[in-house]
């Protein structure tokens, strides 16, 4: 710390400076936050980092500028502004004032500390409509934010990865396992080395942009019930300046660490409905990896600041080999769910899906969401017949198809979930498993009448447009001889889904 904030942060801490409210402060490695009444006031620390630079007054002046110019574009009702702490002609301090300037805050509107991300998350509030609706905001940012074509991405990357590996080696004696740093350091090199051109690719695709650059749990939060993002990296556009796919991959990686698997398979699926960027996943084990390892080193610098440094270093620890973990080797596989209406095939595929493949786990593939967007319908419009002729159900299959292939390329495990009433169909999954030479298990689900009758009437905002006349006439159907193991579906879910993953051969290898 080039020069001491101490007197303005007991300036900032002091009551009487906020009309006698109390003061609840929060500090991290950049920055120290300071509730009261309604008001958030954000200080940022006199740090520098190798990818930060807070040392003077006015690097902190411009970072505070940037930062409301930045998340005014995520969260307009929470930034306000910037405010001067100025001294006083008898050398008290005072916010605003035309004295000297003696440091410079990012004012905001105070939000429910307790409807932050990982507060939600830490009391299992994670529910899957406010996991879907930040889904959908995260894809939406993303659509809207500026493409940027002028840097080389795989270049970019191997400079992100080098730094992450230099603040790794750099940890205290003791708190990290020199051979697991280092073991990081080669799996990540590889990586990068191997993804290079496919790296520029997508710069040049337009899948590099301005985006939030820092979309952990704690920088998403709940305003007025709607989940909002904030706290955007301001500090340096080149950090800022990222893949989409490695944007998102914060927020999933955060919430796979916490063991919150079946919620990080859910916002990523969600996420790719809304973008379709299927291909990009060849690269997100790199991209959750390298914001694992960024992590680690993050944590060890709160310790250093004072912030709870032995639970530091083990989340250090922790991230560490999370971040070794990820970079591990992977085969995938396809699993297909088939059968009528209201036997449970999406239940049991969101079920099933955390555990398949590798992080965040299997992608699923709706048959009802690609009919929809085929036909570019909203989710929960419900389509006529002409919907479901013939010729329509052809390409919903076939487009299943081609995206299982995409997703297999990219080293991506599948979830089918589609009725597959024909042999044709159910052969056309099994056929795409083998041209890329991975595993294929094929499961029918079966339940009497009266309970998919009952499932399908309970349904609520769901893709699916069955009811209970087409899951009674269903029952007349001939699908053929079916090849796929057959599944009781009529028990309860867990349990279904229990059955069905031990019948799944380990893992393959890669």
């Amino acid at each position: 710390m080039p020069e001491s904030q101490a007197e303005v942060i007991a300036f900032l801490s002091d009551p009487a400076t906020h009309a006698g409210r109390p003061v609840q402060r929060f500090d991290t490695h950049a920055s120290v936050v300071f509730l009261a009444g309604g008001d958030a006031l954000k200080l940022k620390r006199a740090v520098r980092y190798p990818y930060l630079d807070f040392s003077t007054v006015e690097k902190r002046h411009a970072a505070a500028l940037a930062e409301l110019a930045v998340n005014r574009s995520f969260a307009p009702q929470i930034y306000l502004g910037v405010v001067a702490v100025t001294r006083a002609p008898g050398g008290a301090l005072r916010l605003g004032g035309e004295g000297p300037v003696i440091d410079w805050l990012v004012h905001m509107r105070r939000f429910d500390d307790n409807s932050t991300f990982d507060a939600l998350a830490a009391r299992g509030e994670l529910i899957a409509d406010r996991i879907d609706r930040t889904a959908d905001a995260i894809a939406a940012a993303h659509a809207g934010a500026p493409v940027r074509r002028e840097a080389s991405a795989s270049a970019s990357v191997a400079e992100l990865a080098a730094e992450n590996a230099e603040l790794l080696a750099a940890a205290p004696s003791g708190a990290l396992d020199p051979a697991q740093v280092d073991e990081l350091r080669r799996r990540t090199q590889a990586a990068v080395q191997s993804l290079a051109t496919f790296l520029d690719r997508r710069r040049a695709d337009g899948y590099v942009r301005r985006c939030h650059g820092d979309l952990h749990l704690r920088n998403v939060c709940l305003v007025d019930g709607v989940p909002t993002l904030f706290d955007a990296l301001e500090f340096d556009e080149r950090l800022a300046t990222t893949d989409v796919l490695y944007d998102v991959a914060f927020l999933l990686m955060d919430l796979w660490h916490r063991g919150l698997r079946d919620i990080a398979n859910r916002l990523m699926n969600r996420y790719l409905e809304r973008t379709r960027d299927l291909d990009g996943l060849a690269a997100l084990p790199l991209f959750l990896s390298l914001r694992a390892a960024i992590r680690a080193h993050v944590a060890l610098a709160a310790g250093g600041q004072g912030v709870d440094a032995a639970g530091a270093v083990r989340d250090a620890r922790s991230y560490l080999a999370l971040a070794v973990a990820l970079l591990a080797p992977a085969r995938p596989r396809i699993v297909a769910l088939g059968g009528w209406s209201g036997t449970g095939k999406t239940t049991q595929a969101r079920l099933l899906a955390p555990g398949i493949g590798r992080p965040p786990g299997a992608v699923i593939l709706r048959s009802d969401v690609t009919r929809k967007r085929l036909l570019g319908t909203p989710e929960l419009r419900r389509l006529g017949p002409e919907g479901y002729a013939a010729p329509v159900t052809e390409r919903v299959y076939a487009e299943l198809v081609r995206d299982a292939g995409r997703c297999l390329r990219g080293g991506q495990a599948v979830i089918v979930d589609a009725v597959s009433a024909r042999p044709s169909e159910r052969a056309a999954f099994a056929a795409v498993a083998a041209a890329a030479q991975v595993p294929f298990q094929g499961f029918w689900l079966e339940a009497g009448t009266a309970a998919r009758v009952d499932r399908v009437d309970g349904r609520r905002g769901d893709a699916s447009d069955a009811d209970a006349a087409l899951a009674r006439q269903q029952e007349s159907f001939d699908p053929g001889p079916i090849e796929w193991q057959r599944v009781d579906a009529s028990g309860e879910p867990t349990r279904i889904a229990a059955g069905i993953a031990a019948r799944l051969p380990a893992e393959p290898k890669p």
